[in-house]
């Protein structure tokens, strides 16, 4: 009987000291605080640094914003694709999609006049424009050109959503 109970005792001991060396110290309650202020104040440094979006509204109403959602995207899908059609020597194709996608049709005027901005609808048509004008480079068959006019239409996107949010 001795031996059972002092065998349970060894075993008692070996499991309380293993337990306490592999247990991480506690930490005391300044660091905590600590810790959490740290880590509260770098949240608020971090969000300083983010800047406002000081871009013009369009006021949109969601059914709009869905609508221009749609348009940006579409827009988005014909630049790579014409980008994919000017890096397999498929330039005419490309002029098409130019054209048909991103060109200034009547459905594109009346779009960028239904926003109620005149600056806005000026950057549209300037935009729908440059397509029309990179459609007629790509016809040329000139790749560095194309290419050039492409830069002229992507800045348009760009000077767009660097002024204007829904």
């Amino acid at each position: 009987m001795k031996k059972s109970h002092f065998s349970g005792l060894v075993i008692f001991l070996a499991l309380f000291l293993f337990g306490a060396c592999t247990q991480k110290p506690a930490q005391k309650e300044t660091d905590i605080k600590t810790e959490t202020v740290a880590t509260e104040e770098s949240e608020m440094h971090q969000a300083m640094n983010v800047p406002e979006d000081d871009r013009i509204s369009l006021n949109l109403l969601p059914k709009q914003k869905r609508h221009q959602l749609i348009n940006m995207r579409s827009h988005l899908v014909a630049v790579q694709t014409i980008i994919e059609l000017i890096s397999t020597d498929s330039l005419e194709l490309a002029s098409k999609v130019a054209h048909t996608e991103l060109g200034s049709t009547t459905k594109m005027k009346l779009m960028c006049a239904s926003f109620g901005n005149e600056d806005f609808e000026k950057l549209g048509l300037s935009f729908h424009a440059s397509a029309d004008d990179l459609s007629e480079t790509l016809k040329t068959g000139d790749k560095k050109k194309s290419l050039e006019a492409l830069a002229v239409t992507m800045n348009y996107c760009i000077t767009c959503h660097a002024n204007y949010r829904q």
